[in-house]
Parts: C-alpha cells; sequence; structure tokens
C-alpha cells in the first residue's frame, strides 16, 4: 500500500474486497483447520515455505487483517495478536529470557504486569529490578550484565508518568538488551514506541484500539524476527490466539480510533484544566498540563494530544475519594480504559491492589488516587457528573 495518513490505514489497511464475494466486510472465519491442496503443500507448509493458514491456534485469516492493521499504524514489519493484553505482555518478556536473565522495569505499570515480574518469574530464575524509569540515572544503575529487557509502560498506569523512550532504547541497546513498550495508554494515535527505538510495543487490544468494551484482546508490533518469536512463544507454544470473532469487533474498533482519540484526549485535556484549577481537588496527573513532571517530553515524544487518562486526587484523602466515586452518574464506576464511555476506577483498592502497599506507594499510586478513563460523551455533561459528585 502506498504511503497513507495513519486515519486512512485505520480505516484500509490488511482489508480488502472479499475476491469470491467482493464482500467489503471481511469474514469471521472460524474454522479451526484448513485444507491442503497436497501432501506437498502440507510438508511445504509445515515448514515454513509456503503461505497458509494450518490451524487457528497458529493463524487465522481474520486475526491475521487485524495484525496487518495494527503492523501498519505502528510503522512495523509485523504484528501478532494474543488472547488478550496480558497474554501479550508474558509472551513480550518469556521470549527475551531464560533462567539466570535479569529484567529491569517501570515501578509503575500495570498491577498484573508487576505480578508477572515480581511473583511468576522468579519461579524460573528470572529477577526484576523495578525503578523510575523517569530517572535515567535510576534505570541505568539498575542494568547489569544479566539484564536481556528494559519493560516500559508510559505513559504509566495509572500515575500517568511519562519515560523517554529514545533515551530507554539507547541505554538498553548499549547493554545488549530489549526495549519492549506497553503502549496501551498512548495508542498509535499518540505514540509510536518504534520509532524512538523500541524493540516490541504492545498493547491491550481490548482498550482503546476496541473502544466499545465488547471484545478482549492484545497485541504486539516489531520486526519480522522478534514478531515471529512472540508468536512461536505465546500463540503457537502456550496457545493464547485471539479469537476469530475479537479480532472482527477489535478492527472494527480500530477503523474509528483517530476519531474516538481526537475527541477524547480533547475532552481529556479540557477536564485536566477544570480539575486542576479546582479547589477540591489536591492533585492532577495529565502530560498535557505543564504542571506535569515530563510535560516537555510528552510535547515532544506524544502526537495528537496527550491521551484520553486522567489520574487526580480528591482533597480530603481516600474517604473523600470514596464518596466522590459513590456519587458519579454519567460515569460508569469500573475497570478498564479506552471505551467510548467514559470509566473510573480505584486503583488502590481495584487494578492496583495485588501490589504490595509499599511498592503500590512508592510507584505513586496513594490510596486516594483515582483514575479517570475519558470516553466521547459531551465534556461539558462529563464536568457536571464530576462537579456534583465532588460538592
Amino acid at each position: 500500500m502506498r504511503v497513507l495518513h495513519p486515519a486512512t490505514l485505520a480505516v484500509h489497511a490488511g482489508e480488502a474486497p472479499d475476491p469470491a464475494s467482493k464482500a467489503l466486510e471481511p469474514a469471521i472465519v472460524l474454522s479451526s483447520a484448513y485444507a491442503f491442496e497436497s501432501a506437498d503443500d502440507a510438508a511445504a507448509q509445515f515448514r515454513g515455505e509456503a503461505e497458509g493458514h494450518i490451524y487457528t491456534r497458529w493463524s487465522n485469516p481474520t486475526v491475521r487483517a487485524l495484525e496487518e492493521k495494527v503492523a501498519a499504524l505502528e510503522g512495523a514489519e509485523d504484528a501478532v495478536c494474543f488472547a488478550s493484553g496480558m497474554a501479550a505482555v508474558a509472551a513480550s518478556l518469556e521470549s527475551f529470557v531464560v533462567t539466570g536473565d535479569h529484567v529491569v522495569a517501570s515501578q509503575s505499570q500495570y498491577a498484573e504486569s508487576v505480578r508477572l515480574l515480581r511473583e511468576r518469574l522468579p519461579r524460573f530464575g528470572i529477577t526484576t529490578t523495578f525503578v523510575d524509569t523517569t530517572d535515567l540515572d535510576a534505570v541505568r544503575s539498575a542494568m547489569t550484565p544479566k539484564t536481556k529487557v528494559l519493560y516500559v509502560e508510559t505513559p504509566a498506569n495509572p500515575t500517568l508518568a511519562v519515560s523517554d523512550l529514545a533515551a530507554l532504547a539507547g541505554i538498553a541497546h548499549e547493554r545488549g538488551a530489549r526495549l519492549v513498550v506497553d503502549g496501551t495508554f498512548g495508542t498509535p494515535y499518540h505514540q509510536r514506541p518504534l520509532e524512538h527505538g523500541a524493540d516490541i510495543v504492545l498493547h491491550s487490544a481490548t482498550k482503546s484500539l476496541c473502544g466499545h468494551g465488547d471484545a478482549i484482546g492484545g497485541v504486539a508490533s516489531g520486526s519480522r524476527a522478534l514478531v515471529s518469536l512472540l508468536r512461536e512463544t505465546g500463540v503457537r507454544t502456550a496457545g493464547a490466539p485471539m479469537s476469530p470473532l475479537s479480532a472482527m469487533l477489535i478492527a472494527r474498533g480500530v477503523r474509528t480510533l483517530f476519531l474516538r482519540m481526537e475527541r477524547a484526549s480533547g475532552s481529556a485535556m479540557w477536564l485536566a484544566e477544570k480539575l486542576a484549577a479546582d479547589s477540591r481537588i489536591e492533585v492532577v496527573h495529565y502530560p498535557g498540563l505543564a504542571t506535569h513532571p515530563q510535560h516537555a517530553l510528552a510535547q515532544k515524544q506524544m502526537q495528537r494530544g496527550f491521551g484520553a487518562m486522567i489520574a487526580f486526587e480528591v482533597r480530603g484523602g481516600l474517604p473523600a475519594g470514596k464518596r466522590v466515586y459513590d456519587r458519579l452518574e454519567l460515569i460508569a464506576r469500573a475497570v478498564s480504559l479506552g471505551d467510548v464511555r467514559s470509566l473510573v476506577t480505584h486503583p488502590a483498592s481495584t487494578t492496583s491492589a495485588s501490589m504490595p502497599k509499599d511498592a503500590r506507594l512508592a510507584a505513586g499510586i496513594t490510596d486516594g488516587l483515582m483514575r479517570l478513563s475519558v470516553g466521547i460523551e459531551e465534556r461539558e455533561d462529563l464536568w457536571s457528573d464530576l462537579d456534583r459528585a465532588l460538592d
């Protein structure tokens, strides 16, 4: 495909009219297995010498169309889809480490990713050092000769800390490690980590890529060689392929990604400014605000705005935050993010509850922190709901 704007790629990449029926909508291929033309054809496909689908745990036409779409948006050679975002995280980490290896990771990140690194991988002799990845000196100090992966989430969940991808890529590659980036909060609309030197960028496709809260999935993008390794580890061997139905729903969501993100991130900026000026709010974390510690970096590293996620603390701590949380009517009290509807959660008691308290507080996830995922509703209606709840 010739060079096209990313918004156009979001609609057209990976899609073409069906040759037989001429249908514009890609088919949902639910078959678990596929026929071979001959014994030679079967053997060639198993050796990887011929194109084709063998078994849906390995590949599927509907899922493949989504992989091509996401790869185009990320500027990647290839992409691979998984059953969930955590399957993508696990495959992206486990593909690059063996017993005795070491990982350096963001201290502020999704709690289940922390559990994988803190509780699961050590069973196999793989250790992790958690650091503030916005502090480049701390990252350098944490790296050892055994470090094989630098794992970064930016903007971070739920604190919205922004890490310098280009600088981190330099540190990782200088030490012979891979830079793996969870870009779920940024989405390909706002940032493309591969352009800054990342080796792998992954997303919980459940979130903004899907955008409608009706499908679960994960996706990782990068070079063809590295993506092939992730596919072998997470899809073929671990058996975590994305379902064809989920792939269809997520691909449909990706088509409107640019429209949704333009509106949602614009509203998030407006709401962040309103919250920051409100005396009932203790602090607001949003990369678009001049008060954000990495605002200048976000201006350089992120495109088309600063995302649809806001974190804030209500003055009065946890008791006040709980009252505000309970009084919201329009904004849904629910986990997840990136939906067309606005969602709010209290990380300390939900998404980050599995983290040890000292580690959670060190990561900036305080007892009173609230995370707001801004949807596509009218921004004035969202503010009215927040304002009434804050009263």
